[in-house]
């Protein structure tokens, strides 16, 4: 890979606050952990239970983002404005209908839906507790959801880091006195989410009226393009989060030491995926742009720059985890069972990483492109041969070592679905239509 490029600019113009805003969320988790964490283990346990499941529910929908940044971004590079402002109002719509209808389902399953996943006693009242009150801000969540996409696919990735880093402080402070000022403890935690991401929310809805459009009431017609990609991801993300999920149950089944290992990995492998996702990101702005343009040309020579310094960002990772199999979990445990776990998964995850690279890349240039039929079918396919080989690993005894051998399987495969797609050069289709 040359050392510069004429694209390296605008992916970084896009990249960096693409990464500011997806390190609030994690670091907005972290700040939460802390502050029930205080409150009690039962409190502790309730969040751990409640918050995974509506991280879950609000993960499942991020094709709200990523349908609508790339249907927008190709409108924008065709000069087709009033096209994309519409886009943006049929957005909201359908981030409103899919989030009300969450937030109804939600309610009505709370009680059994945490039961049946362990919880009980004080944790699981609290749980039920903060589950229902913080399931209130999903619909908000979702419009935020859109919104970002809007805005990313227009190319204005400040805005949505300003209010998703405003939202943030104001649930840090919201939390802070609801907590511990007027004493509501878990349920002020959650009152405080909810409070914020409803302000988030309002906060994008201007974003997504502001630009002229000749109508923004709902049609089912012009949400169709959305529609289309965004089920498509929605089949992708989820296949990816069931196999992360088999994973963790697999392992589970195990021992406790193998799934503090695969923890505290896992974690890990979340944390390093957000700047390879901020790459992916500028690159559904950026080829969805130039698709829409007329410039396959360009498309497949910025793609190409973006695999290039997503590999190269992977290989870093790489090489500064490998040696490190015994110093960082140790950050985490001192239960000498659980190190050593870690130590015989470590090479898996440091393997993982250039792997990891390509792919979030090529995820993000065909999401871009609009070629989500291919990538949700190879994701589909990918994971079904990672819960083939997880299965084998329980029933044969292969360990931790086997699990993580899968995984680095599964991203293998979908590296060797992806890249002759991005060879052949189908998914490069110019135009709006």
């Amino acid at each position: 890979m040359g050392i510069r490029s004429s694209h390296d600019r605008e992916i970084l113009r896009l990249a960096l606050p693409a990464l500011g805003a997806l390190a609030a969320e994690p670091l907005y988790v972290l700040a939460d952990t802390g502050i029930v964490g205080h409150l009690g283990r039962p409190q502790i346990a309730a969040l751990g239970l409640a918050g995974t499941v509506l991280a879950g529910s609000f993960t499942i929908f991020n094709f709200l983002t990523y349908g609508t940044t790339a249907v927008v971004a190709r409108a924008t590079g065709a000069g087709r404005e009033e096209d994309a402002a519409r886009l943006a109002a049929q957005a909201l719509w359908t981030a409103v209908g899919i989030g009300f209808a969450l937030l109804v389902g939600c309610e009505v399953v709370a009680a059994p839906l945490l039961a049946a996943l362990g919880g009980h006693g004080r944790s699981g009242h609290f749980a039920l507790v903060y589950f229902r009150i913080a399931a209130l801000g999903l619909p908000a969540a979702l419009i935020a959801l859109a919104g970002q996409g809007y805005l990313r696919g227009v190319s204005n990735l400040r805005r949505p880091l300003e209010i998703v880093v405003a939202a943030n402080g104001v649930n840090l402070v919201l939390e802070v006195v609801f907590v511990y000022v007027f004493h509501w403890g878990i349920a002020g935690s959650a009152a405080g989410t909810a409070i914020a991401q409803a302000a988030m929310g309002m906060a994008f809805v201007v974003e997504l009226l502001r630009p002229h459009a000749p109508s923004r009431r709902p049609s089912l017609a012009e949400m169709k393009p959305l529609f289309r990609i965004g089920r498509q991801i929605f089949v992708r993300t989820a296949a990816l989060y069931a196999s992360f999920l088999v994973a963790a149950s697999v392992l589970a089944r195990m021992g406790d030491a193998q799934i503090g290992a695969h923890q505290i990995a896992y974690q890990l492998f979340v944390l390093l995926a957000l700047l390879l996702d901020a790459l992916a990101i500028a690159g559904q702005v950026i080829i969805g742009r130039m698709l829409g343009a007329g410039d396959a040309d360009g498309a497949h020579a910025a793609a190409v720059r973006m695999i290039g310094w997503s590999v190269v960002i992977g290989l870093v990772f790489a090489v500064v985890l490998a040696p490190l199999s015994h110093a960082i979990p140790r950050a985490f445990t001192d239960d000498p069972h659980v190190l050593h776990q870690a130590a015989l998964l470590w090479p898996f995850l440091a393997a993982m990483q250039p792997l990891g690279g390509a792919v979030f890349a090529l995820d993000g240039i065909l999401i871009g492109a609009g070629d989500t039929r291919y990538l949700m079918w190879s994701m589909l396919a990918a994971s079904a041969l990672f819960v083939l080989l997880a299965a084998l690993a329980l029933s044969l005894g292969w360990g931790v070592i086997g699990v993580w051998a899968a995984l680095d399987v599964l991203i293998a495969a979908r590296l060797a679905l992806l890249g002759p797609r991005f060879v052949r050069r189908r998914w490069a289709v110019v135009g709006w239509e």
